[in-house]
């Protein structure tokens, strides 16, 4: 084989073995608001708002994604308390099982003050496959919206997007068990910021949370109206030491680390979650429009982004290069 040929070989083992893949600026998805991925087992699992069900899809190609089937895995009661607006499911793998949180709304009264954050259980290896047990709502101290889970500091703490007078506040408690909360449950931030305040409310929701690579722990939240452009992604940063339920223990960012941006061909992005299919490797999911003035709609699509450290430690999300994260192996 000759040098050249050699050359050409290499350059194609070295791409073939990349863990990035530049992509053409387009969604996964045309339609899946809210959504979040986890990387397990050598599957990508997909979940999102579907308004009226909860459906998982399963790929082990994000750059496939539209050719997965979406399976429905729960269709809520015609009446009750998880009747009506099936909103903002997470999937979890905690302690062996599979639990999906999501917001849901009572048949009789789908609004606000009926809103909370409920759980379904799933002892299979599969989330495809077994049976989901309803484990009822978390019992959080005001109504609520996007409900998360993690672990820190030796237990699972619960954060949520809280109604609190006019203000969508984030509170958090720690977990007794998936669906309990347990002991005091406590506001750390609050819409104090003029861009947290655009399309006439005042609005913090979508919390995600992701680990530092020197350890510290950030929350990343969604701020202002979901139908206004100023919709963008702000954080929350704490100590790898902190008491996590004082509010002085959280600093917020001063800016948003993801906002609209006409010459990547984002608008109003937002409710993110963060995942990580390799070892070294976070990514980050998010919702956006393709144009401007495009409101709070079905048609917000899920677009990714590899994450990249700041020298201060934190999480950076560069729209300006799109790329995919590689195939995960059987």
């Amino acid at each position: 084989m000759s040098h050249a040929l050699r050359l050409l070989a290499t350059a194609a083992m070295l791409l073939a073995a990349s863990p990035v893949r530049d992509v053409p600026q387009h969604a996964l998805l045309d339609s899946a608001p809210d959504p979040f991925v986890v990387a397990h087992g050598g599957w990508y699992y997909v979940v999102a708002t579907r308004g009226d069900r909860l459906a998982i899809r399963r790929t082990r190609d994000l750059a496939r994604l539209r050719e997965a089937d979406e399976k429905t895995v729960w269709q809520p009661p015609a009446r009750g308390a998880n009747a009506r607006s099936i909103w903002a499911p997470e999937l979890h793998r905690l302690n062996g099982r599979w639990y999906i949180y999501y917001t849901a709304a009572d048949a009789e009264h789908d609004d606000d003050l009926h809103r909370g954050v409920f759980v379904l259980e799933n002892r299979a290896a599969d989330p495809l496959a077994g049976r989901w047990i309803d484990r009822g709502r978390v019992n959080t101290r005001l109504p609520g919206l996007d409900g998360t889970v993690f672990s820190a500091r030796g237990r699972s703490w619960f954060v949520y997007s809280a109604y609190d007078g006019p203000d969508s506040v984030l509170a958090i408690a720690a977990m007794r068990n998936p669906w309990t909360l347990t002991g005091p449950e406590r506001v750390i931030a609050r819409p104090d910021r003029a861009w947290e305040r655009q399309g006439g409310r005042q609005i913090l929701e979508g919390p995600a949370f992701v680990r530092g690579p020197r350890g510290d722990l950030f929350l990343s939240y969604s701020g202002s109206a979901c139908w206004s452009d100023g919709y963008a992604v702000g954080l929350l940063r704490a100590r790898p030491d902190a008491n996590l339920l004082d509010p002085g223990s959280w600093t917020k960012a001063a800016r948003p680390i993801l906002a609209s941006s006409p010459s990547a061909r984002v608008f109003a992005p937002g409710h993110n979650a963060f995942f990580q299919p390799r070892h070294g490797e976070t990514w980050i999911v998010y919702h956006a429009n393709k144009a401007a003035g495009q409101g709070c709609t079905a048609r917000r699509a899920p677009h990714v982004a590899r994450v990249r450290w700041s020298a201060a430690g934190a999480p950076e999300v560069p729209l300006t290069r799109r790329a995919l994260p590689a195939p995960l192996r059987h």
